[in-house]
C-alpha cells in the first residue's frame, strides 16, 4: 500500500541575517512556525527512484528536493530498493513558505518507513541539514522553534510548559513573484547590531511590540525590487487592516496577523477578487478556499 503524509508550510516570525560565514552561508536568527497550508507526499515500492508531481512546472528530476532527499537516504544506508514518489503541490514555491523543505522532510520520513530502515534522529537530522537549512525543522513535531546558525540549529519554543503557537489568525498573501534564496541574500546586508531577544519578543504575543521590533531583514530590499510584494503589503496594512504584517523567509509571501478572528475573516473575503493566492490559518484552524 502507498504511504502518504502531509507536508506543512511555515512562516518566519522575525528573521535576522547576522553575518556571512566562511563556508559561504549566513548565520541567521529566526522563529519558524508551522501553518496548516500543506502539500501531500505519496511513496510506494518500485524498482528505481522516480517522481511525479501535480504541478507540471516543477522539476521531477534531481533538481527537486524530494528526489535529492530520497537519493541521500538511499546512498547513506546502501538501499538497493527504489520508490515511486508523487507530490501533490498546494503550497506556492519561491514564496518563503518552506514547501520544498517540508516536502523533503516528509520524503525522508516516508522512505525510512517504506525501506524499513533503522535511522537515529541524529542521522536523519544530519541528512536533512545537508539537503537544506529548513529541512530539519520539518522533521520535528514542534509547532515553532528558534532557528540559529544556518537555520538548522533548533530550539523548540514552549510557553507555560506547552508548545508555543501564535494565538492569532493569520492571513497569508502570495504575490506573483518568485524570489530565489541566492537573489534574496544578494540584496540583504548582514547586521550584527543588538536586537531585542527574538524568542521573548515572539512569545510576548504583544502585537504592538511586534510592530516596533519584530523585523525580517529581507523585507525592505525585496519590497524595493518587487512592486508586487510592496502592493500586497500595502493591501494588508491599509485595506485588510492587519495588526502586524511581515514578509515570510526570503520569498515573496507576506502574512498579516489579526487580533480578532472576525477581522481576519473579513479581510479574506475582501481579498477574494485580488490576483494573489491567499490562505487563512490560525489558532482555530479556520476553513480555507485557496
Amino acid at each position: 500500500m502507498p504511504l502518504v503524509e502531509r507536508a506543512p508550510a511555515k512562516i518566519n516570525l522575525g528573521l535576522h541575517v547576522l553575518r556571512k560565514r566562511p563556508d559561504g552561508y549566513h548565520d541567521v536568527e529566526t522563529v519558524l512556525h508551522r501553518i496548516d497550508w500543506a502539500d501531500t507526499i505519496t511513496v510506494e515500492p518500485a524498482e528505481s527512484l522516480s517522481m511525479t508531481c501535480s504541478d507540471p512546472d516543477l522539476p521531477t528530476n534531481s533538481n527537486n528536493l524530494c528526489l535529492q532527499a530520497a537519493q541521500a537516504l538511499k546512498d547513506a544506508f546502501d538501499v538497493s530498493a527504489g520508490a515511486a514518489l508523487h507530490l501533490d503541490k498546494q503550497v506556492p514555491y519561491g514564496a518563503g513558505l518552506g514547501g520544498g523543505s517540508s516536502d523533503a522532510a516528509a520524503t525522508l520520513r516516508l522512505l525510512t518507513q517504506l525501506w524499513d530502515l533503522e535511522v537515529s534522529d541524529e542521522q536523519l537530522h544530519a541528512l536533512a541539514s545537508e539537503i537544506g537549512a529548513d529541512v530539519p525543522f520539518f522533521l520535528g513535531e514542534s509547532p515553532a522553534a528558534l532557528a540559529t546558525g544556518r537555520g538548522d540549529e533548533l530550539t523548540p519554543l514552549r510557553l507555560k510548559g506547552e508548545p508555543y503557537e501564535v494565538p492569532y489568525p493569520i492571513l497569508i498573501v502570495v504575490p506573483s513573484a518568485e524570489i530565489s534564496t541566492p537573489e534574496a541574500y544578494a540584496q540583504v546586508i548582514p547586521d550584527e547590531d543588538w536586537r531585542p531577544p527574538l524568542r521573548a519578543l515572539v512569545q510576548s504575543n504583544d502585537l504592538e511590540a511586534w510592530r516596533r521590533s519584530l523585523v525580517n531583514d529581507f523585507e525592505r530590499p525585496i519590497r524595493r525590487t518587487h512592486p508586487a510584494v510592496e502592493s500586497a503589503r500595502n493591501w494588508l496594512l491599509e485595506e485588510a487592516k492587519a495588526d502586524y504584517v511581515s514578509l515570510s523567509g526570503s520569498g515573496s509571501a507576506l502574512y498579516g496577523v489579526f487580533e480578532r478572528e472576525e477581522a481576519a475573516q473579513a479581510a479574506r473575503r475582501r481579498g477574494q477578487n485580488r490576483d494573489e493566492r491567499m490562505h487563512l490559518t490560525g489558532a482555530s484552524n479556520l476553513r480555507n478556499d485557496d
